[in-house]
């Protein structure tokens, strides 16, 4: 049981760096929910695009960054160094936010997901090697849980601040895309001041820095975990679906964001004491939890054509996540030998770069073919795939 007085004690415990990168995470999350949270109702209401080209965007997006994704993590275990790449990670994300109040087609705005997403496909394996790097192995799921939900808090104020902007500048999408600039930049400026690296680089000598065929080389149970990422992650498709779907509830435009903040919050609150617990219980039980909750939030979500079915499914999507982002990362760092912990993570942000690309088309399509529902009975059925194989991935002892 995790109890106030535990809570402090491992939060105490947790190294600075972890907790660096948790404000970064949430700096750049606000920003980033600031301009998500509205971005596929200005490009469907402002630039008059269909469903399925907002599931081609983010689509695209994810896969121009997929092959970077690996390179970066296969390129910090080889320097020993992973600061540089986060930071330019996190540096190209920023320049991407300037574009998006630029553009007049959805040719610009997929100019600036490409660009974000390259940046995130820098950041993404350094970050969370240097996390399972400066962190002793009792406190990697509380350290991995403490920086999701400190990104999830992002993800909580994000659409809160776009609700007010919006209700203030009277709807103005661009307005709103300015200011989501500013705590981009603030994150940018703590990691060139504030994030530092290991003395001793946990990636050993240098004539034992691993190269792109370390792949073939990871332990099974790694590659195992790896799929099973890939297959849950196809189930869960871009978030830009809710929201569209929370415009079929009958949110009032301003409002749609409220959305993101109710699935930010559960996401949140469960996150860090969910990553303390798998610390003590073990992984795999949290997983499984994660998915039912993910089942379950798309069986709602299909059906729901009312406000209170639909904020039903969105706390079942926010506990999914709650219980599933962070324990994700920590099963790789457990499974990773230390030299190898960036080329994992590349590899792992890679298969579900792959799987995101092709969700979000899938998705797309059955959205504009068939309807909501049979997006969100999709994402259901794959769920359950997923379900199956953790379940008897955790019976193998994997």
């Amino acid at each position: 049981m995790t109890t106030p007085a535990s809570l402090a004690a491992v939060s105490r415990a947790i190294p600075r760096s972890v907790w660096l990168l948790g404000l970064v995470s949430m700096l750049m999350d606000i920003s980033s929910e600031m301009i998500q949270t509205l971005l596929p109702l200005y490009l469907v209401t402002g630039l008059g695009a269909s469903a399925i080209t907002i599931g081609l965007i983010e689509g695209f997006a994810v896969a121009t960054a997929m092959v970077t994704r690996l390179f970066a993590g296969v390129l910090s275990d080889w320097s020993g160094r992973r600061k540089p790449l986060i930071l330019a990670g996190y540096g190209l994300a920023a320049l991407s936010r300037p574009i998006v109040p630029l553009a007049d087609t959805a040719g610009w705005i997929a100019s600036a997901r490409f660009l974000d997403r390259i940046g995130k496909g820098i950041r993404s394996a350094p970050r969370d090697a240097l996390i399972a790097d400066v962190t002793p192995p009792e406190l990697r799921g509380a350290s991995f849980g403490l920086r999701k939900s400190l990104d999830t808090v992002g993800g909580f104020v994000g659409p809160l601040v776009a609700i007010g902007l919006m209700l203030l500048s009277g709807n103005n999408f661009v307005t709103v895309f300015w200011i989501a600039a500013v705590p981009a930049l603030i994150a940018v400026a703590v990691i060139a001041i504030g994030i530092e690296e290991p003395e001793t680089p946990a990636t050993g000598k240098r004539g034992e820095r691993p190269r792109l065929a370390t792949l073939a080389q990871l332990d099974p149970a790694v590659w195992v975990v790896i799929g099973l990422c890939a297959v849950l992650t196809f189930a869960r498709f871009s978030e830009a679906f809710l929201l569209l779907k929370a415009q079929q509830a009958g949110f009032a435009l301003a409002w749609v964001p409220l959305i993101m903040v109710l699935m930010h919050l559960v996401y949140g609150l469960t996150a860090y004491p969910v990553g303390i617990l798998s610390d003590r219980m073990g992984r795999h039980g949290m997983l499984a939890a994660s998915l039912v909750f993910l089942i379950a939030a798309d069986l709602v979500l299909a059906f729901a054509q009312t406000p209170g079915p639909l904020i039903a499914g969105i706390a079942l999507w926010g506990l999914h996540m709650g219980f599933s982002q962070g324990i994700l990362a920590t099963l790789i760092a457990d499974r990773a030998p230390a030299a190898a912990r960036g080329t994992a993570f590349g590899a792992l942000n890679l298969a579900t770069g792959l799987s995101v690309l092709i969700g979000n088309v899938v998705a797309g399509v059955l959205w504009e073919h068939y309807g909501a529902a049979a997006t969100f009975l999709n994402g259901a059925a794959f769920a359950a795939l997923a379900l199956v194989g953790f379940l008897i991935a955790a019976k193998r002892g994997r």
